[in-house]
């Protein structure tokens, strides 16, 4: 008898369709065979399946057993195609009713050996995959139920094990569908810390020009010596920015689900993501890719931060590769096994030293680094990847007497009134944007690409000459100049300004790389 089980898989982001066709055949020695470009954790569930069914208290063919994966030229791989097989297999045996309608059900979920479901990873776009192609009925682990039923528009049976199920489908046990879910309950970033911008003492034009990177989603690199508060801006972002809104909380959630880093118990990611990669990461761990190319660190920031800590310490090739995505806010990953496309549009702030021992333009240590040793350390950082970052801030020591004035301050409620403000103000200005480019595909400034640069980036006539000069003088490449008026359209929305003027180009034209 023949059976059709729906299922799917996912290559990339977007999840394929996949019907699971199950024959078994009294002609022939008895067998389990698994055709359809079948992956080594797809052939290794013949075992899990068989020793499931048999756990579960029910028979086992013993005749011929073929399992077909259609379409043949898709590879699957995983172990989400346990519970369609055995779903099949107990049709094809008729232990679960044969009139039963498949048609508008989809299977996902790897079973035990004692027939109990484990978590499985990338539910939640399978999910979105069900309701795309008009099915009602989506049946997954119990542990994985809550990130399917973020998709609004389809049934979700949470399955405990594969004896229920049997019983759910013959019409003796139903299993309670679990309503869509709209919990927004926040989620703590592991990044998050418990300090604000109060607590970094002096550093006035740098935590000025943090507001402004989280306001307009600009790209952003500290540089300074050892113990000026790079590191310690960087990790206030956090906190600073906006939670996500419901589409793009769908949307990295479902990036982290086929990377498997969600929570099942709260699945949906609110908080934006902050990365902080090792400098020993390598290029696919950072770009993505890999023998069943998944998503790497700068998809895992999309819509969040991405944290380079030391980043002239990255290998260049590593640093290279960055170049492209920042540029298009996607990265196109290509294979012997296909090409795939993953979103990156993250926000990169990253820490530098000045030189290799650290104390180039300190106030307080003296340098000691050679010519060449400088020369060769800046280096290290290309010219191509410095133009793409927005904005440039040299961060001096800190002043002791600033810091140590605070020693014996017994802490009041005010103090964390420049954090609040800094967040109101992040938060004002990004719905502002959300506004002005609900008709674009964009969502902020630091998004604007070339052709809406004269429509969103209006200059008034002096800051239009200003910029004329300044760039001429500056030595500013096209981008730089594109760079500029973004910087300059995030100050003027701080101010309230509709057009750019000549102090918010003034002010913006501070923040690009000084020419050496």
């Amino acid at each position: 008898m023949l059976a059709k089980v729906r299922s799917g898989t996912v290559i990339g982001l977007d999840a394929k369709e996949v019907t699971v066709e199950i024959d078994i055949t009294k002609k022939g020695f008895g067998g389990f065979k698994i055709v359809g470009l079948a992956g080594k954790a797809v052939d290794e569930s013949k075992d899990r399946v068989k020793t499931a069914i048999e756990n579960s208290k029910l028979s086992f063919t013993k005749y011929k057993i073929t399992v077909n994966l259609a379409p043949a030229d898709l590879h699957k791989d995983g172990p989400l195609y346990d519970l369609p097989i055995a779903v099949g297999i107990l049709v094809a045996m008729k232990q679960i009713n044969p009139d039963v309608d498949l048609s508008n059900k989809m299977f996902f979920g790897e079973l035990s050996l004692d027939g109990s479901l484990n978590s499985t990873p990338a539910i939640l776009p399978l999910a979105i995959l069900a309701k795309e192609h008009g099915v009602k009925e989506v049946y997954v682990s119990a542990i994985n139920a809550k990130e399917a039923s973020l998709v609004n528009g389809v049934t979700v049976f949470p399955i405990k094990d594969l004896s229920s199920l049997i019983l759910h489908l013959n019409g003796q046990q139903k299993i309670s569908p679990l309503p869509h879910s709209t919990n927004l309950k926040k989620k703590s970033n592991m990044y998050e810390v418990e300090y604000g911008l109060e607590d970094v003492k002096g550093q006035h034009m740098a935590k000025r020009a943090l507001t402004i990177a989280a306001a307009g989603n600009h790209n952003i690199l500290f540089t300074g010596p050892p113990g000026s508060g790079k590191t310690m801006l960087a990790r206030l972002l956090p906190q600073l920015l906006p939670d996500l809104t419901w589409e793009e909380a769908l949307e990295v959630t479902k990036i982290h689900s086929i990377a498997n880093d969600i929570d099942p118990e709260n699945p949906l990611i609110t908080t934006r993501p902050f990365r902080s990669p090792h400098h020993t990461t390598s290029r696919v761990g950072l770009i993505g890719g890999g023998t069943y190319l998944s998503p790497g660190e700068i998809s895992l920031a999309h819509r969040g931060v991405l944290f380079m800590d030391e980043i002239p310490e990255f290998p260049r090739s590593v640093l290279e590769s960055l170049r492209q995505p920042m540029e298009d806010g996607v990265v196109t990953i290509t294979r012997a096994r296909g090409s795939v496309k993953f979103p990156a549009l993250f926000m990169l702030v990253a820490a530098s030293n000045p030189c290799p021992c650290g104390y180039r333009g300190s106030k307080i240590k003296q340098c000691y680094c050679s010519p060449t040793k400088l020369l060769n350390y800046q280096r290290r950082i290309s010219g191509p990847l410095l133009d793409r970052i927005d904005i440039h801030v040299f961060v001096q020591d800190t002043d002791p007497k600033a810091i140590l004035s605070q020693h014996n301050k017994k802490p009041t409620t005010n103090d964390r009134s420049e954090t609040v403000k800094a967040k109101e103000l992040i938060k004002k200005v990004r719905q502002k944007q959300l506004k002005r480019y609900e008709n674009e595909k964009i969502l902020t400034n630091g998004e604007i690409h070339a052709k809406l640069i004269s429509k969103y980036c209006h200059l008034s006539k002096d800051a239009l000459e200003l910029l004329a000069k300044a760039s001429t003088n500056l030595g500013l490449s096209g981008r730089s100049i594109h760079k500029v008026q973004k910087i300059a359209r995030t100050i003027a929305d701080i101010d309230d300004s509709t057009d750019i003027q000549s102090k918010h180009l003034i002010e913006a034209l501070q923040y690009r790389p000084k020419i050496k």
